[in-house]
């Protein structure tokens, strides 16, 4: 089965694979463009993508926006006129600042999870940017889209489905991802693919579907496509390419991953995350870690009682420090067992099985 193109509105990426944002500064613009170079759609993280400027700790807002700004030039610059997004956390303290930034910088998509996207359709009004919300269980898509009907007479340009299985903050309850663990995922899929069809019908539009969270292969992809999505969102495969943005010793952290090294931990975003254990989530389990710098990331945040600062732990990891460290990973890490190039791995995806 040939891949079709996915087609957001007036966007068309030839290839229908979104690459997942990863912050902090794990997909930038290097990785970004790459993708998008390749007929994918390239994502940036907004996660504090500043953190190597000299103003960051002294002015971290004006520092990640002018990051943020010169990291979708790049990607597009190396793109080739590709297909360029943002990932913004609902949780990030300067959520409309960062919004504003990516329409200023001509992004062509923000896609926005870790919390309910509720104020992103009035933020862009008048605007041609696409907004894609990610969703988990059905009930947060229903309520989502009939939020946005209701309150902006509008609906979203694409829906990203994550699933249980993906890294990094998930939008389930541990006792959700335990059941889900043993029932899968596909009834939550169908269910949710009906609910934007209500829309579809409502707004005289397609509203794209992608699916994310554990796909690694052409057979997951294929699987996905099959249920009815229009394509698949996928991250951890691209940590482990040349273009990646984060240091070796991230990227050799993933390959030496076993299964039973990726475990669930708790978030100060206050959700479930998973990721790869080490020392650093040992020492965490047993006592919080003192915040020494508060760089005011995220909306509900008390550096008083944080079991430790997000920022200090995932900046540590994407410069190399993997041991005491919060490093992010998807369910399948473990299977990674080499670096390719961006090409390598899109044209095995894309393969004909």
């Amino acid at each position: 089965m040939k891949l079709q193109p996915l087609v957001i509105g007036d966007l068309i990426a030839k290839v229908p694979i979104i690459q997942g944002g990863m912050g902090i500064g794990v997909s930038l613009s290097s990785l970004a463009g790459a993708v998008a170079k390749e007929g994918g759609i390239g994502v940036i993280s907004a996660a504090q993508p500043g953190y190597r400027d000299a103003d960051f700790n002294r002015d971290t807002l004006s520092a990640n926006l002018r990051a943020l700004g010169k990291e979708i030039k790049r990607a597009k610059e190396i793109s080739g006129g590709g297909i360029i997004g943002v990932n913004i956390m609902c949780a990030s303290r300067d959520y409309e600042h960062f919004v504003r930034c990516c329409m200023e910088n001509e992004a062509d998509l923000i896609i926005s999870g870790a919390g309910v996207p509720t104020e992103l359709p009035g933020l862009v009004k008048g605007s041609s940017i696409k907004i894609a919300p990610i969703v988990s269980p059905p009930k947060s898509a229903r309520v989502l889209l009939k939020l946005w009907d209701k309150k902006y007479q509008t609906t979203a340009d694409l829906v990203v489905i994550e699933g249980p299985k993906a890294g990094g903050h998930l939008g389930f309850s541990p006792q959700e991802l335990e059941k889900y663990e043993n029932t899968g995922y596909d009834e939550e899929i169908l269910e949710i693919l009906e609910i934007v069809r209500g829309y579809e019908e409502k707004y005289e539009k397609h509203i794209p579907v992608v699916f994310a969270g554990g796909v690694y292969d052409r057979s997951d992809i294929d699987h996905y496509i099959g249920l009815g999505c229009d394509g698949v969102q996928m991250a951890t495969r691209f940590v482990a390419t040349r273009e990646c943005d984060a240091s070796e010793a991230f990227k050799q952290a993933y390959l030496e991953a076993k299964k039973e090294d990726i475990v669930i931990v708790k978030s100060p975003v206050g959700m479930p995350g998973r990721a790869i254990e080490n020392q650093f989530i040992k020492d965490t389990r047993k006592a919080r870690e003192a915040v020494v710098r508060c760089n005011h990331c995220l909306k509900q945040c008390d550096p008083a009682t944080t079991p430790y600062c997000i920022t200090a732990a995932l900046i540590r990891a994407v410069k190399g420090d993997v041991e005491h460290s919060l490093v992010f990973c998807g369910e399948n890490a473990y299977r990674l067992d080499r670096i390719v190039t961006v090409k390598e791995l899109m044209e095995e995806l894309t393969a004909k099985g």
